[in-house]
C-alpha cells in the first residue's frame, strides 16, 4: 500500500518546495505533478521538489510524446533522476485537449510503446539505432552526458483493455487518472493480471494507481461543493473512459459547455453525489480515508490524492497527512 500526492503545475517555486517537503514529512510515498495543457511544464516543479526532499519518489503523471519528442523526454528524465538521487519515474499518456492546439493523437498505443522504448534505449546508452513505426533514432545518436540510472520505472496512463495489454508487457504501473471508482480499479486489475501473465510476467507485475481530484475538509459540505467545481473540467474526459459507469450524454454535453464558458461552479452543481464519488475524493478526513481504503480493497496498489487537496493546497495536504494517511493505514491494518 502506497499513498502519494499530486500537484497541479500552477504554483510558485516556494510553494512547490513547501508542499513537497510537507508531503515527505508526513510520510507520503511520492509526489507527482500533472502536465496538463496550458499549465507550467512539470520539470521545473519536479526539480524544486527534488531539491527539498530526500526520500519520496517523484515524476510527472503524465507526459505525452505528441508535444515532446521521446529524445527530450529521456533528457528531462535523466536530469530529474540525477537531481533526485535516483528517485524519478517516467509517466506517459496520450494526453488530453491536444486538439485545441491542432495536434493529432494518431496511433496512441503504438506511440506510447515506442516512446517508452526510445527513452529506455537512450538511458541504456545504446548507439546502434532505433527504427520504429513512429519514431526513429539514427545510429551514434546518444545522450552526451552521464545518467544516474539506465532503467527507471514506467507508469502508463491508460484506461482500456488494449492499454492494459500494452502495460502488461512493458509497464511497472498503470494510473487511472481521474478515477476514484472501485469498480474500475477491479476491472483494470483483472486486465493487467491477464496481460502480465500472457507476457510471461508475474500476475502482480503491474501496479494500479487510482488518482483523482481531492478536497478534504472538516466541513463536508464545503469540501464537496469545491470538489464538484474542480472535477467538472475533467469529467468530460474521464467519464467517457470508464466502462463501469454510465453517464447521461446530455449531462456531459452541458458540463462541457459550462466549463468552456468558465462557469465551473455551475457545471459542478450538475454533478450528483454518486457520480462525484466515482471520480473524486471529497469529504471529511474519515470519509476520504474510507474511500481510499475501498480502492485498495478493490486492487489498487497506490492512491494518489490530486489538486486542490483542500480549501488551499497546503491546508489539504496538512489534513491528508495528519488525519487521512494515518487513518488509511489503520484501516489497512484492520482489513
Amino acid at each position: 500500500m502506497k499513498v502519494s500526492i499530486a500537484l497541479q503545475t500552477d504554483k510558485t517555486t516556494a510553494e512547490y518546495a513547501a508542499l513537497g517537503a510537507a508531503a515527505e514529512s508526513y510520510g507520503f510515498d511520492g509526489v507527482s505533478v500533472f502536465a496538463d495543457l496550458g499549465y507550467q511544464p512539470p520539470l521545473g516543479a519536479l526539480l524544486t521538489i527534488a531539491a527539498h526532499t530526500s526520500r519520496v519518489r517523484i515524476g510527472a503523471a503524465c507526459l505525452n510524446p505528441y508535444l515532446t519528442h521521446p529524445v527530450e523526454l529521456a533528457g528531462q528524465l535523466a536530469v530529474l533522476d540525477t537531481a533526485s538521487g535516483g528517485r524519478a519515474y517516467l509517466g506517459l499518456a496520450r494526453g488530453s485537449w491536444l486538439s485545441r492546439v491542432g495536434v493529432a493523437q494518431d496511433r496512441p498505443l503504438r506511440t506510447l510503446q515506442e516512446a517508452a522504448e526510445v527513452v529506455r534505449y537512450l538511458l541504456a546508452g545504446k548507439t546502434d539505432g532505433y527504427h520504429g513505426e513512429v519514431f526513429a533514432i539514427e545510429p551514434d545518436t546518444a545522450l552526451r552526458y552521464p545518467v544516474r540510472r539506465s532503467t527507471v520505472d514506467l507508469l502508463l496512463g491508460v484506461w482500456g483493455p488494449r492499454g492494459a495489454a500494452l502495460a502488461g508487457r512493458i509497464a511497472d504501473e498503470v494510473k487511472l487518472g481521474g478515477c476514484a471508482n472501485p469498480d474500475m480499479v477491479a476491472t483494470m486489475r483483472g486486465w493487467l493480471r491477464d496481460s502480465a501473465t500472457a507476457a510471461g510476467r508475474t500476475a502482480d507485475a503491474v501496479g494500479v494507481v487510482a488518482g483523482a481530484v481531492t478536497v478534504v475538509d472538516d466541513d463536508r459540505a464545503a469540501a464537496r461543493r469545491l470538489a464538484r467545481a474542480e472535477v467538472a473540467m475533467y469529467l468530460d474526459v474521464v467519464a467517457r473512459l470508464d466502462p463501469t459507469v454510465e453517464v447521461d450524454p446530455e449531462l456531459l454535453r452541458r458540463l462541457g459547455e459550462l466549463v468552456a464558458a468558465g462557469a465551473h461552479a455551475e457545471a459542478g452543481a450538475l454533478i450528483g453525489d454518486a457520480l462525484l464519488d466515482r471520480f473524486c475524493f471529497a469529504g471529511t478526513p474519515d470519509e476520504v480515508a474510507e474511500h481510499a481504503a475501498a480502492l485498495l480493497d478493490a486492487g489498487a496498489d497506490r492512491i494518489e490524492f490530486g489538486t486542490p487537496h483542500g480549501r488551499t493546497d497546503r491546508h489539504g495536504v496538512d489534513l491528508l497527512g495528519a488525519k487521512v494517511l494515518p487513518r488509511i493505514r489503520d484501516l489497512a491494518g484492520e482489513r
